[in-house]
């Protein structure tokens, strides 16, 4: 089989590639990426240049390397990718015959925007971190009280968020950015977990839940264990939500109320580290999505799992081209 895996430098990108490689698929793998320099494009047996998402000339330069490669699955590797993804999957599954891991607009648009995502969870009676927009910070305080959390609706890797602890800072953070939401800070440090699911037709069929530590924004350790009252609450989330497939959630423990405090419709930048629990999201999905095969709860391992950095080397000949093929030597 083929696989085509876009945003190939980004830390989900390479975590998909990492994971198909360490699968039983024995799968030619097809990378794509914005950026030459981009460590993910030197891990495929194929690598191509693709436009940011935002490009007009995207879906055209998508589309013209799906049908060179004739790939049976397809799968983003970076968030700004989903939205158009989502939007134009039916057209690309039709024309090209390229199955696309990503759910609908609708999972994409809760999981995309946290205050969506606040909503979606208090609408359905699950754990969700009482929230509020700009203008109505004033009943928050009141319902919650201080430390309070100022973070971008649509965002990642911690980046634009904050914890203010009065009125004085929140007014600052207010000003400082648009397009924010406020929202009770949680929990601590020490009780924050993140969670995989893979959902078909509507039923969470499996789950793996981790205790992790964060450096920057991302995982840098992780604790699995067999966590089974927090991995029930994820299936809840997860049979909610309706995702086509994988997606995330993240936690914090309040008072010994699962709080969700963000979801990402989309396989997670932890999913390579879950393989060595036992679980191995992405073989799962595609033997299921291509085969058929019944998507079934692996047991999971308990480990620690350390995360640390490695290099990938590249000669000056050896960079990806527009043209994705290899520079010859001169």
């Amino acid at each position: 089989m083929k696989v085509f895996i876009t945003g190939a430098g980004a830390l989900l990108g390479q975590g998909i590639i990492r994971a198909l490689r360490r699968s039983t698929l024995n799968a030619t793998i097809v990378a794509g990426d914005p950026s030459p320099l981009s460590a993910g494009l030197y891990w495929g047996d194929v690598a191509y240049l693709v436009p940011m998402a935002k490009d007009p000339a995207y879906l055209d330069r998508l589309g013209d390397l799906l049908r060179a490669e004739r790939p049976d699955i397809l799968i983003p590797g970076t968030d700004v990718e989903l939205p158009i993804l989502s939007a134009n999957r039916e057209a690309i599954e039709r024309t090209y015959g390229t199955k696309v891991i990503i759910s609908s607009p609708r999972v994409v648009s809760i999981a995309n925007d946290k205050w969506l995502t606040s909503e979606f969870l208090r609408e359905q009676g699950l754990g969700f971190v009482p929230s509020c927009l700009p203008g109505d910070e004033e009943a928050l305080i009141e319902q919650c009280g201080f430390p309070l959390v100022v973070k971008p609706r649509v965002g990642a890797r911690s980046i634009g968020f904050s914890v203010v602890r009065d009125r004085e800072q929140l007014k600052r953070a207010i000003a400082e950015q648009a397009g924010i939401v406020i929202q009770k800070y949680v929990g601590s440090e020490a009780t924050e977990y993140t969670a995989g699911t893979l959902t078909f037709d509507g039923n969470c069929r499996a789950t793996i839940v981790m205790r992790r530590d964060l450096r920057d924004g991302n995982t840098y350790r992780a604790f699995a264990e067999a966590f089974p009252a927090l991995n029930d609450a994820m299936a809840l989330a997860a049979d909610a939500l309706g995702a086509y497939g994988p997606a995330n959630f993240q936690f914090r423990l309040d008072e010994g109320v699962p709080r969700i405090f963000e979801i990402n419709a989309r396989f997670s930048g932890t999913t390579a580290v879950r393989i060595h629990a036992g679980f191995n999201e992405l073989e799962m999905s595609i033997r299921h999505i291509l085969f058929g095969e019944p998507v079934e709860q692996p047991e999971i391992m308990p480990v620690t799992i350390l995360r640390h950095w490695s290099e990938t080397v590249v000669r000056p000949g050896d960079l990806i081209t527009a043209t994705g093929r290899l520079q010859e030597e001169v």
